[in-house]
């Protein structure tokens, strides 16, 4: 069985994805590929896809006061939603049991100062044994993980919704397991990873998937 996880958190912990989605479509005022290239890229640090959107989408230059002002306008358009949203099913009841028996992660693409607050405000802070988010990539979250833990990488596995997520556990050569709402696309299909509805079946399948 696994010694630890590592969780995304916007849509694997929250139900949160979908509120991301809006405030990039209402940061650039409805732009459709700005949207896109979000959606493609879910998982990776907001700020490589404010660049990216700016300079390769929209032609407009980038600095530090684009950076700055889209920043504080995405957290602004985020926060007290995701402070309000539903959990994804199950997700809290999962942590609150695995938690007195596994070390239990978050690795995330949102800012590690404002998830760590996040995660404070929704009373999970205690549920984990460490909190990490961008600049760092999932990847870099997980070796870290791994190595401050002294974990054999063969009893953690990784829950994501996104291919980053996967991308992450593979080159950091843990398990991984996808989080796919129902009636959404399935971004592992074709990748030979198991996937469940929620974090409910999670927790019904936990032996089947981690022994």
């Amino acid at each position: 069985m696994i010694s630890a996880a590592v969780f995304d958190f916007d849509g694997v912990i929250l139900e949160s994805a979908d509120i991301k989605t809006n405030a990039f479509r209402r940061l650039f005022d409805g732009n459709e590929h700005a949207v896109a290239y979000h959606l493609e890229h879910a998982g990776i640090s907001r700020y490589q896809k404010f660049r990216h959107i700016t300079t390769e989408i929209l032609g407009q230059p980038y600095d530090e006061e684009t950076e700055r002002r889209l920043g504080a306008g995405f957290s602004k358009l985020v926060l007290d939603e995701v402070l309000a949203c539903p959990f994804v099913p199950g997700a809290r009841q999962l942590l609150a049991q695995r938690s007195a028996a596994l070390s239990l992660f978050v690795a995330s693409g949102t800012p590690e100062e404002e998830l760590r607050e996040i995660v404070a405000a929704r009373g999970l802070d205690g549920m984990f044994s460490g909190v990490y988010g961008t600049p760092a990539t999932k990847t870099e979250i997980i070796r870290r993980v791994l190595a401050e833990g002294g974990l054999d990488r063969d009893r953690v596995a990784m829950v994501g919704d996104a291919n980053s997520d996967l991308i992450g556990a593979r080159e950091a050569g843990v398990r991984f397991v996808g989080r796919v709402r129902p009636g959404d696309p399935d971004p592992f299909a074709g990748e030979n990873v198991p996937v469940v509805a929620d974090m409910a079946e999670l927790d019904r399948r936990w032996a089947e998937l981690f022994e």
